[in-house]
């Protein structure tokens, strides 16, 4: 028998050798030589890094039919540096290896879960898109007998806590429902509970003032035991809740939607399934706010919204 082709290069590295060599004669007389045998291909010639795409492209199909988590539409470098990072945390030497671990052992599933949850955030991130929703977006919400927010991928809520307190200064925190959503539900749980470490505190400070906080930032924590707690009054209407944006609908019919710096980790296919969730979840005049390194420019639904904002990546859904 012969030697099978693993890679489609391979048979256009023989064309073109074939060619010439051979002059005019057809490529299908090349799949006919390979048929009979008068042409081998060496089997191993296929590059260890495609082998590796090939383990990950399986172990990403094992996770979703297993636990219904897709990460098949994350941007593919994001998700092989994800998967190399945890290959010495996971004690696997191959991809391969970690497959039947995830399938069978789910403490170990919710470890690799962990590596993909997107935690970079901080208290009123970048000031200046707190400081334009507190001037231009909060007196159009004044306008609703009641409001609801959707902080989608809120990560371990720091910045959902901060919209709270903006909801608060402007008078707005008591007719106001902010679903936080996530699918890591153990980073919805720290979210849920609001502590932080205190030596984050000169940071978030220095950021609530720029974006024009009314009063002290202490007065919306309490420390103990090297930590800070978020003031429970703040917590009272925000519903933590696991939502994963990959793989389910619409969450809610939502006056304002935030989801900042999630998409510059989805490939095209998945920030337009996300950006048409968001329009379909906003009701009309809603309005979305996306991380500073995002837009909806080149997306499917860019004809659905105006530009508020564009440093502040904030558009509005048209009437």
């Amino acid at each position: 028998m012969p030697d099978l082709i693993r890679h489609p290069d391979h048979l256009k590295l023989l064309d073109s050798g074939f060619r010439r060599n051979e002059g005019k004669r057809p490529l299908s007389t090349l799949y006919e030589l390979i048929r009979t045998e008068q042409v081998r291909v060496d089997i191993n010639v296929m590059k260890p890094a495609e082998v590796e795409s090939i383990e990950i492209d399986l172990l990403l199909e094992a996770v979703f039919r297993r636990y219904g988590h897709d990460f098949r539409q994350y941007a593919r470098a994001s998700v092989e540096r994800r998967v190399r990072q945890f290959l010495p945390k996971a004690g696997c030497e191959t991809v391969a290896e970690m497959i039947p671990k995830l399938l069978h052992d789910e403490a170990f599933f919710e470890q690799f879960l962990g590596q993909f949850s997107i935690t970079v955030t901080e208290m009123f991130r970048d000031p200046f898109v707190y400081r334009f929703l507190r001037s231009e977006i909060m007196p159009v919400l004044k306008t609703y007998p009641s409001i609801r927010i959707w902080h989608a991928g809120c990560a371990s809520g720091e910045e959902a806590y901060s919209l709270a307190i903006v909801l608060k200064e402007e008078g707005l925190y008591d007719r106001a429902t902010i679903y936080a959503t996530d699918f890591n539900d153990a980073i919805i749980e720290k979210a849920r509970e609001g502590i932080y470490g205190i030596e984050n505190m000169k940071q978030f400070t220095q950021n609530y003032q720029l974006s024009c906080g009314a009063r002290s930032f202490s007065d919306y924590y309490h420390a103990k035991y090297g930590a800070i707690i978020i003031d429970q009054a703040l917590r009272r209407n925000i519903t933590f809740a696991n939502h994963n944006l990959a793989t389910d609908g619409v969450f809610t019919e939502a006056h304002l939607i935030l989801c900042r710096n999630v998409l510059i980790y989805f490939d095209k296919y998945l920030q337009n399934r996300v950006l048409t969730l968001f329009r379909d979840s906003l009701v009309r005049g809603g309005f979305l706010c996306l991380g500073t390194k995002e837009s909806i420019q080149f997306s499917e639904v860019r004809d659905d919204f105006r530009t508020v904002d564009e440093r502040s990546r904030i558009y509005r859904r048209r009437l």
